[in-house]
C-alpha cells in the first residue's frame, strides 16, 4: 500500500507540481534490486528495504519539509548474481539512463533537489556515475546520492553479534531489519551462508567495511547458498535499532538538504 502523506504515487498531479514548486523542495528516489539473497530472503530484499527505508525516514519530516518519495526503482545492476537464478538485472548504461530519465521528469515538477538513496552495494558505482551526470545535465537543482546501511557504521559495531563478515549479503544486517519490517518473507529455518572472505586484503571486510579495491567475482565463489555472512544470529531487535537508527540519520539529512537549498 501506497503511504498517503508522502508516496509521490498516492498524490495527484497538481499535489505533487504544488509541493514540488515549494521553496527547498526534494524528491527522494530509492534504488533497489531483484536478486538472490539466499535461501532464507526474498530476492526484493533490497528494494524493499530501500523503499521502508526512505519512507520512514521522510515520514519523519513530512510536517517540517516538502518532500515526497518517488515509488523504488526495483532492477539494479547484479550481473554477479546471475549463475544462481531469480534475479533480475540490466546493463550498467540502461539503468543509468532509467535514473537519468527518473530524474528528468521528477525534477520537471519543480524540486529543488533529487536524492537517490541505494539498497544494493552493487549500484554503488551506478549511484555515483548517476549523481554526477544528473548534475551535470540539472545545474539548477542540488542532486545527491547514499547508501543507507552506510549511514549506522557506528551502530553496526554496537549491535552486532557476528564477526568481522557477518554482516554481508544476506548476512545479519539485511536479516534483521528484514525480520523487523518483513517477518512473514524470512525463511527461518533455511538459512545456510558463508562469512565473506576476500583473498586481498584491500578488499570489502563487510556489508558496512568496504575496502578500496574494487573486484568482480561471480557470487557463487562467495558462497554456495548465494548468501554471505552470519544470518543465523539475527535478532528483530537488533533490525529494530537499525532501522529506527537509519531513518533517523536520513531524516536529519533530508532536513539538511532542504536547508541548503532554500532561498
Amino acid at each position: 500500500m501506497l503511504d498517503r502523506e508522502v508516496s509521490f504515487g498516492a498524490q495527484t498531479a497538481s499535489a505533487i507540481s504544488a509541493i514540488g514548486a515549494t521553496d527547498g523542495s526534494v524528491l527522494v528516489v530509492p534504488v533497489g534490486s531483484t536478486e538472490q539473497h539466499g535461501k532464507h530472503l526474498p530476492v526484493m530484499t533490497d528494494t524493499l528495504l530501500a523503499n521502508s527505508v526512505a519512507i520512514e525516514g521522510t515520514k519523519r519530516v513530512v510536517d517540517e519539509i516538502p518532500v515526497l518519495v518517488a515509488p523504488p526503482v526495483w532492477t539494479g545492476y547484479s550481473p554477479h548474481h546471475l549463475s544462481l537464478g531469480g534475479t533480475l538485472t540490466a546493463d550498467f548504461e540502461t539503468l543509468l539512463d532509467v535514473l537519468r530519465d527518473v530524474a528528468d521528469a521528477g525534477l520537471a515538477n519543480g524540486f529543488d533537489a533529487l536524492v537517490l538513496v541505494n539498497g544494493h552495494g552493487g549500484n554503488t558505482p551506478l549511484i555515483d556515475a548517476a549523481v554526477s551526470e544528473i548534475g551535470h545535465e540539472h545545474p539548477e537543482a542540488e542532486v545527491l546520492g547514499l547508501t543507507y546501511f552506510e549511514l549506522v557504521t557506528e551502530l553496526v559495531d554496537e549491535v552486532r553479534e557476528s564477526d568481522s563478515g557477518g554482516m554481508a549479503h544476506g548476512g545479519e544486517f539485511e536479516t534483521s531489519v528484514m525480520l523487523h519490517r518483513y517477518p512473514e518473507l524470512v525463511d527461518t529455518d533455511e538459512m545456510p551462508a558463508a562469512y565473506l572472505e576476500e583473498c586481498y586484503d584491500l578488499g570489502d571486510d563487510d556489508l558496512v567495511a568496504g575496502g578500496p579495491l574494487s573486484v568482480y567475482r561471480p557470487f557463487e565463489q562467495y558462497s554456495d547458498s548465494g548468501a554471505i555472512g552470519d544470518p543465523s544470529v539475527a535478532e528483530e531487535d537488533t533490525g529494530k535499532r537499525l532501522f529506527d537508527a537509519t531513518t533517523e540519520a536520513l531524516a536529519e539529512f533530508l532536513v539538511e538538504v532542504h536547508e541548503k537549498n532554500s532561498d
